[in-house]
């Protein structure tokens, strides 16, 4: 009897009593479908129970109140001697699909608590750690190893991802019936990167704040320090006033958005003067000097090189509470800390120092584009043709990867299905969410509605949140948007984003407001401005 037929007949303990969880069991599926691999545990968990995670440097998190399941982990070897670890979550109440999480930075380790958010739908639901065991910004397992970065850039989730539907098969009997991924930051680019190489991998692709550039985004990373660097240099911006400079730009900003609520809903469309910030000899202090604001100049432009040349976005109007990482207090140790890319992906050594950085950095990174990671690939057609539907979104005060990069992506695809006579609209949707972060979370500035489900915010709301707490729908929550769209044609027209008064219990929301899709955008109609009835996608042209 098929599982799914089993659980429509409320049969789900025969279910879970006639499935193996044993290493053995699935070290069997991988011989027998001539797969190079160690089954590394193997072992059935009760309902509302916990995964111990142990070792992973990246996602340290154990994820509790899951459902009945095998949890399952696995070390593969590719074809050209690397290795790679995935877990494999597989619930006894399977929804007959499966679900691939992404991870984030240089982030080496099985990303475990968005596999209990993934689990909690009734996916069966994987993660792996890309090859490597590092924290966020580790890249010393690069140096010298360049396959083990095609690992990371590419290789260990498309493996990770056709083993584990292998898994499925053997584990329940019958093939998952539809396909996702759903990955924030590296996640986003993982995700991209896998439309564009591996079409037929995933039927629905959720890709948020995606650092789909690697080789110019790493690079901006550590330029942006410069620009406000050395230490108590005259043009350095102390930690101190970057919620000074904050406080004005929501001052003029938000009134500009048409609708004074603490949220600056448009950063594109704010004319910002930085005149009343300047120092004079009646304002000494909470004040910057000229050669201060000329560096607020450099955060707020693109960054543009040799011959005028584009290389990347601007951080926004609405970053700057989250400064201190992004454009850095002139700190030594920041700079090193993003020299990573360059001394080990680019493989220049360890001697290599901020001081090398040039233009020439940015074009040798092109050409030799370390581990195939960049998703530059902006004819996607093969996905739209297999049916594939693809939902992106980033935070307008995103301080880490500039809200830009998502516009020039978006932009640069539309351009190139335009020139095949292709449409876009129909398989591929931005949305942008005024107030958000990088991935999740919002400025206490602003409270601004942020969380729809995506990569990472479950576990900002808690250990055992799966989905979007009192609205289980496909108009709050990106993933059943996405699978909405997928099986049954119903593309989001907008995502309701919600904001909990408490986001650590969840219990009130705060407020909520549709995110529409892009070119379009929210524009408050009347009514109380909390409620998502009070507001309406408008075009932005």
């Amino acid at each position: 009897m098929k599982t799914h037929l089993i659980h429509q007949l409320g049969l789900v303990g025969l279910a879970s009593a006639s499935l193996t969880c044993t290493p053995a069991h699935f070290q069997k599926i991988l011989s027998k479908n001539n797969l190079k691999g160690t089954i590394n545990s193997a072992y059935h968990i009760k309902e509302n129970g916990t995964f111990a995670v142990t070792g992973n440097l990246a996602y340290p998190t154990s994820p509790t109140g899951l459902p009945a399941l095998c949890a399952v982990e696995a070390n593969m070897t590719t074809e050209v001697g690397t290795s790679y670890t995935f877990g494999i979550f597989l619930p006894d109440d399977w929804n007959d699909r499966f679900l691939a999480v992404g991870n984030g930075g240089y982030a080496g380790g099985i990303n475990y608590i968005d596999m209990g958010a993934g689990v909690g739908y009734g996916f069966a639901t994987m993660s792996t750690d890309t090859g490597h065991n590092s924290s966020y910004q580790g890249t010393s397992w690069a140096y010298h190893n360049e396959e083990s970065i095609a690992d990371w850039g590419w290789r260990a989730m498309h493996e990770s991802t056709v083993t584990s539907k292998v898994l499925v098969n053997g584990f329940y009997g019958e093939d998952s019936r539809y396909n996702y991924f759903s990955g924030c930051s590296v996640g986003g680019r993982q995700g991209l990167r896998a439309l564009q190489l591996f079409p037929d991998d995933y039927d629905g692709v959720s890709a948020g704040a995606p650092a789909w550039w690697t080789t110019h985004n790493q690079l901006f990373a550590l330029k942006v320090l410069l620009w406000n660097f050395p230490e108590n240099s005259t043009q350095t911006i102390p930690e101190s006033l970057f919620s000074v400079i904050g406080d004005e730009v929501l001052k003029q900003c938000d009134p500009q958005d048409g609708l004074t609520d603490n949220i600056i809903s448009d950063p594109f469309g704010c004319n910002f003067d930085p005149l009343p910030l300047l120092c004079t000899a009646n304002k000494t202090t909470d004040c910057l000097t000229s050669e201060q604001i000329d560096t607020t100049f450099k955060v707020y432009n693109d960054w543009v090189d040799v011959n005028q040349t584009f290389v990347f976005p601007h951080y926004l109007f609405g970053t700057e509470s989250s400064w201190s990482s992004a454009i850095g207090t002139g700190a030594m140790s920041s700079v090193e800390n993003q020299e990573g890319f360059a001394q080990d992906l680019l493989q220049f050594g360890p001697n290599w120092s901020y001081k090398d950085l040039t233009y020439k950095t940015v074009e040798y990174a092109d050409r030799l584009n370390p581990g195939n990671a960049t998703a530059s690939e902006f004819d996607i057609r093969p996905f739209k043709a297999r049916g594939g539907k693809l939902i992106h979104y980033q935070g307008y005060a995103d301080p880490t990867l500039p809200t830009g990069s998502s516009i020039y992506f978006y932009e640069h695809v539309s351009r190139a299905l335009t020139e095949k006579s292709a449409t876009l609209d129909d398989f591929y949707r931005m949305f942008l969410i005024p107030g958000m972060e990088h991935c999740m979370s919002t400025p206490s500035t602003m409270n601004a509605p942020w969380y729809i489900a995506g990569a990472n915010q479950a576990a900002e709301l808690g250990d055992n949140v799966s989905g979007v707490p009192g609205y289980r729908d496909s108009k709050h929550d990106v993933i059943l948007a996405l699978m909405n769209w997928v099986e049954n044609g119903t593309a989001p027209d907008s995502i309701i984003a919600t904001k909990y008064t408490d986001d650590t219990t969840h219990e009130k929301v705060e407020r909520q407001r549709p995110i529409c899709p892009y070119p379009q955008q929210a524009k408050y109609q009347s009514g109380n401005p909390d409620m998502p009835r009070s507001w309406k996608c408008e075009s932005l042209y």
